[in-house]
């Protein structure tokens, strides 16, 4: 049977080309987002959730729990960003990107840790920023959001590093999606998403005996 990896955001940008390249080494790939169309491929499984809300993630563990398979890698990537600042965003944005960007990878991390700690097995990703170490002007609650999910990076890696799970933060800077759809920087003023899915399968292909703690991955002409 094959490994198994659940990619959360899945549909496109990173989270598809994260989900490609663990396909393209042998593994199958829970796929989660809100609309899961045209992902009907070889080693695919789809599935349609709205992780900003419980029902979402629940709706996820429900379907993991029912294949009766363990979860190798968990890579948690939804997410979504609203530029602004505090002072002026809109009411509620605070709360739809800490329920998007972080309550997300919690409440899925605690649904799917306790078999890897029972297997001594398995990989947790977490899908920072840049925005997780660098405050920006219009970043507001976004660089609250990612700098929350470093810390529980962090906070993770501590607890499981006892019971053989590694976790990882990814902190890529801009990368070429769909975020960045009609911009007129040219392409090379960005990462591309198989940049980070690269770097993902490389910190996932270490020994059991080493954890890459931080990947962090800017363009080579820096930040924008």
């Amino acid at each position: 049977m094959n490994p198994l990896i659940v990619v959360t955001g899945g549909s496109k940008g990173i989270g598809r080309a994260i989900a490609n390249r663990f396909v393209a080494e042998g593994f199958d790939a829970i796929v989660c987002a809100r609309s899961v169309a045209g992902l009907e491929e070889p080693g695919f499984l789809p599935v349609a959730a709205d992780l900003s809300t419980r029902d979402g993630v629940n709706t996820l563990l429900n379907y993991i729990h029912s294949l009766n398979r363990p979860v190798d890698v968990l890579v948690n990537n939804t997410g979504v960003f609203l530029p602004g600042q505090i002072q002026d965003e809109a009411e509620g944005t605070f709360e739809q990107l800490m329920s998007t960007n972080v309550a997300s990878a919690y409440h899925l991390t605690r649904g799917l840790v306790g078999d890897m700690v029972a297997r001594r097995r398995g990989h947790i990703f977490m899908m920072c920023s840049t925005a997780s170490i660098t405050a920006y002007t219009n970043g507001g609650s976004y660089c609250i959001s990612k700098f929350a999910l470093l810390g529980m990076s962090r906070v993770l890696r501590e607890e499981l590093k006892i019971h053989d799970v590694k976790v990882t933060a990814i902190l890529p800077g801009a990368t070429l999606t769909d975020s960045w759809a009609g911009t007129d920087l040219p392409e090379e003023r960005f990462l591309k998403p198989n940049d980070v899915a690269d770097s993902t399968w490389a910190a996932y292909s270490l020994s059991k005996s080493a954890v890459i703690e931080e990947v962090l991955i800017r363009p080579q002409l820096g930040d924008i």
